[in-house]
């Protein structure tokens, strides 16, 4: 693939099993540094890493060579080994392609979060991404707790906030 070039820059999210708070904040910056070692490792960059004690959003660029499912499950696998015994990450993952224009907005986003996270829950955001990303999951299908609806007050969120949501489902 000499001649192969692709630009894709990747907004990746996940969660701890069943959301629970997993992720000690003393250990916040160890783990974002350990899975830039994983990406560098396995090929592709970490752009920018952030979350909260129960999930991470991740910010990366995925050569040509490499899947998303390839990628993700190496980041997710090596570093669930590395946090120990009782830690483990949800089932599947968000992706999302980020304009290379949108880059220092995604960016600047993922460093906020625990400011963020202050005003949205995760569950909340999550949905708020499937929705600007085209899609009308619900928090059942794209969060796997069973619920099948959207939590209480977030389908008039999601709808002041993207007049075109309703035109997407």
């Amino acid at each position: 693939m000499a001649h192969t070039y692709a630009s894709n820059f990747i907004h990746c999210v996940f969660s701890t099993k069943d959301r629970r708070s997993l992720i000690p904040g003393a250990r916040t910056a160890e783990l974002y540094a350990y899975l830039g070692g994983i990406a560098g490792g396995e090929g592709f960059t970490l752009i920018a890493a952030g979350g909260t004690e129960n999930h991470v959003h991740l910010l990366f660029v995925l050569p040509a060579s490499c899947t998303l499912a390839q990628a993700v499950q190496k980041l997710k696998g090596s570093s669930s080994r590395w946090m120990g015994p009782g830690f483990s990450w949800q089932e599947g993952h968000g992706a999302f392609s980020v304009s290379p224009s949108q880059v220092p907005v995604v960016k600047k986003y993922i460093q906020g979060q625990e400011e963020h996270h202050r005003r949205r829950n995760f569950e909340e955001e999550y949905l708020f991404f499937s929705a600007i990303a085209g899609s009308s999951m619900t928090s059942g299908l794209c969060l796997g707790d069973g619920l099948g609806v959207v939590p209480t007050g977030l389908d008039s969120f999601l709808g002041a906030r993207l007049p075109h949501a309703e035109a997407r489902g």
